[in-house]
């Protein structure tokens, strides 16, 4: 498996002398999630109704801009429909706009894609299956919606296929969405609900597409895909916009003051979304390092030395300890540079 943030018993593996509560930096996840409430006991008890699904897809629609309900494919997260995606087209060579979420590459190989990551956007064109990322994790660039359209019409006049996966769309550039433009085929989009509604554990995705290849996913997953309680918080959740709206304000002016924080101390942020800011420093390993030792756990990776990534600190108390954690790091190991 693939490493990924979010693991605390990974954190505890490598830091086991670090204070508890750990604060968990190291996704892109909303810590201010949407208000939990009581389930009617039938969320549990009963079987999901389909008519309850419906509804979920009806709701989904509105809120990510797909022509209509029959456009939208709930499941379980959107993990589980990478696969199912992937085999909407007989194997070939998969592209990945990289560096990106590793996920992708992993789940076209083991459907018998020959899947490779590239760094040009115009490379994608000799794809057979063409997945981008947007806004890119861990980077948060933005491709724009007329270059994706022009790839999706050439990858479809061969046969081809774009994926494009929005997960972090909640809080991007929302005019450079694809979710509008599926009605003209050969386009896949993913649309990730834990991660803007901070409900990860909650397991619940969409995809996005032209309806006879969501008749097709939605037949691959079966009956009762999407578990009880997950259709009641999507419902409400997703048909919500006035809490959409004033939370995409509050994380605003959080990543702002994560910048301003990690400026204070000689880093600058490059990139990233409202979620998570991406940074890159030769001293990203040892502040890594150091801010793990003291129970601060964010995002690094094997492949790229220099980078990692952050998400937003959920309370004031762990606002407090970050900047207490950066300022231990500049006084000790950090403050030669």
């Amino acid at each position: 498996m693939v490493d990924h943030g979010g693991s605390l018993d990974r954190a505890r593996a490598l830091f086991p002398d670090a204070p508890e509560p750990w604060i968990d930096l190291s996704t892109g996840i909303n810590p201010h999630s949407y208000p939990l409430f009581d389930l009617p006991a039938t969320a549990l008890t009963r079987l999901p109704e389909p008519s309850r699904h419906r509804e979920l897809a009806a709701i989904a629609a509105r809120a990510y801009g797909a022509p209509s309900a029959a456009h939208v494919v709930a499941a379980p997260g959107t993990q589980i429909l990478l696969p199912l995606v992937y085999a909407l087209r007989a194997p070939g060579r998969a592209l990945i706009l990289g560096p990106t979420y590793a996920e992708h590459a992993r789940a076209a190989a083991l459907c018998g894609y020959d899947a490779q990551e590239v760094t040009d956007f115009e490379d994608l064109a000799a794809a057979d299956l063409a997945i981008v990322v947007n806004p890119n994790n861990p980077d948060g660039r933005v491709v724009s919606r007329a270059r994706l359209l022009d790839l999706a019409a050439l990858l479809q006049g061969k046969g081809g296929l774009l994926v494009v996966d929005e997960a972090f769309m909640d809080v991007g550039a929302r005019e450079e969405s694809l979710c509008g433009d599926v009605g003209e085929g050969g386009i896949v989009v993913l649309r990730s609900f834990g991660k803007f509604f901070g409900l990860a554990g909650v397991r619940l995705g969409f995809a996005v597409t032209a309806p006879d290849m969501a008749k097709q996913l939605d037949e691959r997953l079966g009956p009762w895909s999407v578990a009880g309680p997950a259709l009641e918080y999507g419902i409400a959740a997703l048909g919500d916009a006035a809490w959409a709206d004033v939370m995409r304000a509050r994380l605003r002016k959080d990543a702002e003051r994560l910048d301003a924080l990690f400026s204070s101390f000689g880093f600058e942020v490059d990139g990233g979304t409202d979620l998570f800011r991406h940074l890159t420093t030769p001293l990203a390993q040892p502040l890594f390092k150091s801010l793990g030792s003291q129970g601060i756990l964010i995002r690094s990776f094997d492949g790229c030395p220099h980078v990692l990534r952050t998400g937003l600190p959920g309370s004031e108390e762990e606002w407090a300890r970050l900047e207490a954690g950066l300022a231990a790091f500049s006084a000790g190991e950090g403050g030669s540079r």
